[in-house]
């Protein structure tokens, strides 16, 4: 019984998202006007509309002027709204500032900046993606109104500029098309609706998944006889370097008591932690047997590696190994991982 009126629909709905999509090309910033905005009754709109109806159909057949006169006054009550809620939205300026990169099963955050030129301030604007249906996923209607408030962005008053975010939930990993974004108000009556959609030509990457594996046992640290001539260390907790004399302000915890216990003096104890050799995250090394899943050890050995500041390289498959970069922290980090959602 289901499938009946989603089959004679379905057709409709196809030939009106092809009209859609040609008078609204992809862009990454878009001005609200003639062309892009559409307008109709609201839910609640209807009801109105079948009240004007009822009212001129009673006015007629019993010759009623009063009734008649109602019906002119919600007539131009309706005309008024219409004017004002499309007027409301004409002129809004929206751009695209920013896609972030996530790991595939999270959602992508996208900043957009609004602006409106207009000297009274707009309200009740509502901005959202559009989330794919799954038809393989039930949940409770509660659930579903939940998690469709979370994907939108109500501005309750704009003037002048403000930045917004909004999220697009992703699944694989790879390259993610930005779903249409939906601009609508109701204000100022809630009669008429007012929407307009916007295509962005700009991308989302998705990388895979980390799944955390005992890199260590691959990728062991050098020892500190293996570690190259002129001290490659830096400031941490593990070996001792040297002492210093004290200085006001310093930690108590650092004071080398036994030289103050033999009344040598306060001098404070200094540490440093080994830099070892660079390391390589080979593909082919992976312990893993598919290729998604050596791709998201990969991700996991490259965030671990990025947070410790270890100089690594990654190796992908086809890498000629001269062509593989060298590079240390999170910024490199987030390089290999782009590497990793582009990968075939």
């Amino acid at each position: 019984m289901r499938l009946l009126p989603k089959a004679l629909t379905a057709p409709i709905t196809s030939v009106l998202r092809r009209w859609f999509d040609a008078r609204a090309p992809k862009s990454d910033s878009a001005t609200l006007n003639l062309r892009n905005i559409y307008i109709f009754f609201s839910r609640e709109g209807l009801l109105f509309a079948v009240l004007l109806i009822i009212t001129f159909i009673a006015g007629i057949n019993y010759g009623n002027n009063l009734v008649l006169g109602l019906c002119f006054y919600l007539v131009s009550i309706w005309l008024i709204s219409f004017h004002v809620t499309f007027a409301h939205i004409s002129g809004l300026k929206v751009a695209l500032l920013e896609v972030t990169m996530t790991e595939a099963g999270t959602p992508a955050w996208v900043t957009l900046q609004l602006r409106s030129d207009s000297r009274q301030p707009r309200r009740q604007l509502l901005f959202g993606f559009e989330q794919p249906d799954n038809n393989t996923i039930k949940t409770a209607d509660k659930k579903n109104k939940q998690d469709k408030h979370q994907h939108s962005v109500l501005v309750t008053q704009l003037q002048g500029e403000q930045t917004i975010r909004l999220p697009v939930q992703t699944e694989a990993r790879g390259v993610v098309e930005l779903p249409r974004l939906t601009i609508k108000t109701v204000y100022p009556l809630g009669i008429m609706r007012a929407w307009s959609y916007m295509y962005f030509a700009r991308t989302a990457w998705v990388y895979p998944k980390p799944e955390v594996f005992d890199w260590q046992t691959y990728y062991s640290e050098a020892s500190l006889e293996d570690l190259p001539t002129g001290g490659q260390y830096r400031q941490g907790q593990d070996e001792f370097e040297r002492l210093d004399n004290y200085r006001e302000g310093e930690s108590l915890a650092r004071v080398s008591w036994g030289h103050v216990a033999r009344g040598q003096g306060m001098f404070t104890k200094h540490f440093s932690d080994p830099v070892g050799h660079e390391q390589t995250l080979d593909y082919m090394d992976m312990p893993a047997a598919h290729h998604e899943q050596k791709l998201s050890q990969l991700a996991y050995g490259a965030m671990a590696l990025g947070q410790l500041g270890v100089p690594f390289r990654m190796r992908l498959p086809h890498d000629a190994p001269s062509a593989t970069p060298l590079g240390e922290g999170d910024n490199f980090a987030q390089t290999c991982l782009l590497r990793l959602a582009k990968v075939p």
